[in-house]
């Protein structure tokens, strides 16, 4: 199937309007955000390191939800979720798995960028029949090359975001070719769009807690990702500093039949710099009817230009 990207949808609610809602799981209170037709498998975006919900990409959410149903989530202790925010990936699958049983469902498609993309390998492997399909962006194995080294790198951004006045994620995320700088700044605006019912800041102890996990996932044991049996694509920029992008070959290799996609002149948001192509792609794969083992062969490895994908913001 092929999808045709609508990057203004007029008849239906779009992520930056619709309302922020709240689930008991297990006696604490998960915000979440939902958009798209209330049919099919649902699709459960999972967010990169002290991100909360006004840090999805609309462009993305809203591209899903032409078709998909799409559910953003703020775990433990994240944005204005309640609780303290776990220390470890193990943890924190298990709350997503949690929450996603608190809305009732038995069986969802796993969007995880970064951060997200560890904790949705970590749902996968625990918890198979819970997941249909599977997109990992950004993101790498346990024990992945430079995962260990976050803190240090994401520090350091930080430290030249407040210098320059800038959002850290303006050298976290993107290239410092003039493709990736514009990139940088249409996401940045793009963030920006929602105007109210905006949600809470990361805690400084919840931002500490997920620094912790992701160096400890960085230095833990590879796991057995040939466990992985559900339709997986993968996708980076070429240029990822942040989990550098060794870790999507290796990640495409190891998971058998996985689909994988790399955007030249891209980094850690690669798939922010090229929604345009990126959704329509996401889309194609998560309705394709499943394919037997295998069918998603190495032999099908795309290399995608970005050259235009962020032409409109």
């Amino acid at each position: 199937m092929t999808h045709t990207f609508n990057q203004s949808p007029r008849s239906r609610t779009l992520f930056h309007d619709t309302p922020t809602r709240s689930v008991d799981v297990g006696g604490t209170a998960f915000v979440y955000r939902e958009v798209g037709p209330k049919r099919g498998v649902p699709v459960i975006l999972l967010n990169h390191l002290a991100a909360q919900l006004d840090n999805f990409d609309p462009r993305i959410v809203d591209g899903l939800a032409a078709t998909r149903r799409v559910i953003a989530f703020d775990n433990r202790g994240i944005g204005a979720s309640g609780g303290k925010t776990p220390s470890t990936i193990s943890e924190m699958a298990r709350d997503a798995v949690a929450f996603i049983r608190a809305l009732g469902f038995e069986e969802v498609d796993l969007v995880g960028f970064s951060l997200g993309g560890f904790v949705a390998q970590e749902i996968v492997l625990t918890e198979p029949k819970l997941v249909h399909k599977l997109i990992l962006a950004g993101t790498g194995p346990a024990g992945g090359e430079g995962i260990d080294k976050v803190t240090p790198l994401t520090i350091m951004d930080m430290i030249k975001g407040a210098l320059t006045f800038r959002d850290p994620k303006y050298y976290l995320f993107f290239t410092r070719t003039p493709n990736g700088r514009r990139a940088a700044k249409a996401f940045l605006e793009r963030l920006k769009e929602r105007r109210t019912d905006r949600d809470g800041a990361i805690s400084l102890s919840a931002f500490g807690a997920q620094l912790k996990a992701i160096k400890a996932y960085g230095l833990q044991a590879p796991q057995n990702l040939n466990a992985i049996r559900v339709p997986t694509l993968v996708a980076n920029g070429d240029q990822d500093k942040m989990v550098p992008s060794s870790n999507t070959y290796d990640l495409a290799r190891r998971i058998p039949g996985a689909h994988l996609v790399i955007y030249p002149d891209a980094g850690h948001g690669g798939v922010f710099q090229n929604f345009a192509d990126f959704v329509p792609r996401a889309l194609s794969f998560l309705e394709a009817e499943a394919l037997p083992q295998g069918g998603y062969a190495a032999e099908n490895i795309r290399l995608v230009s970005s050259q235009n994908t962020n032409r409109s913001s």
